[in-house]
């Protein structure tokens, strides 16, 4: 078995920026002294990009987490909506009450025909697709609202 590759400091500082979301990308490479050229070799690096991948996922968990303590919020919110003066809020507000599960699911079933037809995988999903379908409930959540088609299908 081969030795992995450690990454340096520099580079896990970068990465480490890069995630605080506090500079863009320009100004993380100023700020470590880093050329383009260098960080476009250490995105072609298999550990830099595993580091990398392994930040993505930290961070899906991490809004996964935070959506997950508001759902119960968010759900009470659309459920006072429903008594709305407004008829077209209130309307909105149980069309997002009541579409939702099948939404949810329609989003869960397409995503898992794009990773079968992607991987030709069986019935198990890849951590990818796991994080790709949190990702899309999320958005589900997070904007409250579902289109026209996500309804009438």
């Amino acid at each position: 078995m081969a030795k992995r590759k450690q990454l340096s400091k520099r580079q896990l500082a970068m990465i480490d920026d890069l995630f605080a979301g506090e500079l863009d990308e320009q100004a993380v490479l100023d700020k470590h002294r880093v050329s383009r050229n260098v960080y476009n070799k250490w995105l072609a690096d298999e550990e830099f990009q595993a580091e990398f991948a392994r930040r993505i996922a930290g961070a899906h968990l991490a809004s996964e987490a935070l959506i997950a303590r508001y759902r119960l919020v968010a759900a009470a919110k659309l459920v006072q909506l429903t008594d709305s003066e407004s008829q077209e809020t209130a309307r909105k507000a149980c069309i997002d009450i009541i579409s939702f599960p099948r939404v949810a699911a329609k989003k869960v079933e397409r995503i898992s025909e794009e990773q079968k037809s992607d991987e030709g995988q069986g019935e198990q999903l890849s951590a990818e697709t796991a994080s790709r379908i949190l990702a899309a409930l999320a958005e589900s959540d997070e904007k409250g609202e579902a289109t026209e088609s996500d309804i009438n299908t």
